[in-house]
This record gives structure tokens, C-alpha cells and sequence, in this order.
């Protein structure tokens, strides 16, 4: 899955940060042909600015469709320190997606009994939310608002996050070895995916590959290609990945 903008870059960060819905879809394409199966989607503001809105994403959704129908989509919910979890919730279950990210302890900030009543609802709607999670923390979060069956059940969607968004941190291959443990410990085999910032991103993506997880590779996370060269666009990432990931098979 690819990521190509996240909710804070803009131009000046990179030339080829996907902004207005166009720009999404032409990156979304190129993608596509350079290996993705599917696509984080953010959108922006005219400002460039992170936006979460029902009408708004309805749009790129449908853009998305005609443009690249042999491809998953996905919106997130990501806060950004901006809207409140109900926004978030609203989004999710009204902008038509049925794939949707989600941060377990943004989610939670309603209260683990409303968090819970989300994702009933949105597995009645057939909505796969992904449960993003940043620790082992929200591991114990996510365990305390679903249920036994729905954390055995194989197609729950997971993923682990490593590194954090700041110029100073850089994620670590060692850093999914907590996650793993607990998969484990839990004795739980989901859809787990990872996604990894700074500089080692394509190390720990491999690692992950290896193991058995997903891989979400993109300018959200880095911008940096195995090589150490900044990458000219989000195409260039997914590529220098698969290429990366099909060296270990």
C-alpha cells in the first residue's frame, strides 16, 4: 500500500507531494503501475492543509474508482491534533469507504464502551477499519474494546507503526519485535501490516515482508530509497520497494 502525502507534507517539503484531488489520482495511477495494490488516502484543503471531510472524500473516492478500479482504497481518520474523535467516527461511516485507518488511541478518546460501538458499526456496514497502533499500549487498548473472537479472527487488520513523525526519529527493524511478541503471547494471526519512518524504511519493510507482514511504503513515512537518494516521486518508493522485497523471495 502506498502512502503518498500523509496529513503534513506539502511542496516545499517535496515538489511531488500529492495535494489536490487530481494530483492524488495521477499519483495514485502511477502507482499502481509501479506495483501497489492499494492506496492510503489523506486529503487536503485548498490551503494544502489536513482535512477530514464526508463530501470531500466521497469525491476522491469516486475519482479513485474510475481511475484505478483494480485498486484498494483507503481513507484515514488521523486527528492530527484537529478534529475531535467525533469527526473522525463520521467520516469513517459516511464518506462510502469500506476500507478505513484508524488510531486505536485517537478512537478512544470517546471512551473504550463508545470506541467499541464504532467498530460494531462499522463492521455492520462491512467497513474494514484498520487499527493502527504505536506501542504496546495500544495493543492492550485495542484488546480491551474488541472482542476475543474478532481479535482471533484472521482478516482483523492491524498496523504496527515504527519510528514516529519527526526529523529526529528513525525507525528501527528491532522495534517490531514488541508487536511480534505480542501476536504471540495473544496467539493471534491477523492482517498485520507495518509502516516505517525516517531513512531505515525500506529495511524494516523488508524485515516485515520477511515475516509475513504487509508493507505501506511512501512519502507519509520517508522519502528515502534503500540507495540513501531522495526519491523523485511516490512511484519511484513503490518500486524501489518491490524491487527490495522480490531480492528476499
Amino acid at each position: 500500500m502506498v502512502a503518498p502525502n500523509g496529513a503534513r507534507l506539502l511542496k516545499t517539503d517535496h515538489p511531488e507531494v500529492p495535494l489536490t484531488q487530481a494530483e492524488i489520482v495521477e499519483c495514485a495511477k502511477a502507482c499502481f503501475l509501479a506495483g501497489a495494490d492499494g492506496i492510503h488516502a489523506h486529503i487536503r484543503d485548498d490551503a494544502g492543509r489536513h482535512l477530514l471531510n464526508v463530501e470531500s472524500y466521497r469525491k476522491l473516492l469516486l475519482a479513485l474508482q474510475d481511475a484505478v478500479p483494480e485498486m484498494a482504497v483507503q481513507i484515514t481518520t488521523e486527528a492530527v491534533g484537529i478534529y475531535d474523535v467525533d469527526v473522525q467516527m463520521d467520516v469513517a461511516l459516511r464518506s462510502g469507504a469500506t476500507m478505513v485507518s484508524a488510531a486505536v488511541r485517537e478512537i478512544c478518546r470517546a471512551g473504550t464502551q463508545t470506541a467499541a460501538s464504532f467498530y460494531n458499526k462499522c463492521a455492520d456496514q462491512g467497513i474494514a477499519i484498520q487499527h493502527i497502533l504505536y506501542d504496546k499500549t495500544d495493543c492492550a487498548l485495542l484488546e480491551s474494546i474488541v472482542s476475543r473472537s474478532t481479535l482471533m479472527d484472521p482478516s482483523l487488520q492491524i498496523l504496527f507503526v515504527l519510528g514516529r513523525h519527526s526529523p529526529t526519529s528513525t525507525a528501527d527493524p528491532a522495534d517490531l519485535a514488541p508487536f511480534l511478541r505480542w501476536l504471540t503471547e495473544r496467539e493471534i494471526n491477523p492482517d498485520w501490516a507495518v509502516c516505517a519512518f525516517g531513512t531505515t524504511e525500506t529495511e524494516c519493510l523488508s524485515k516485515a515482508f520477511a515475516l509475513g507482514g504487509k508493507c505501506r511504503v511512501g512519502f507519509e513515512n520517508s522519502r528515502i530509497l534503500s540507495s540513501g537518494s531522495v526519491a523523485k516521486d511516490n512511484a519511484q518508493k513503490v518500486a524501489d520497494l518491490k524491487e527490495a522485497l522480490l531480492s528476499t523471495v
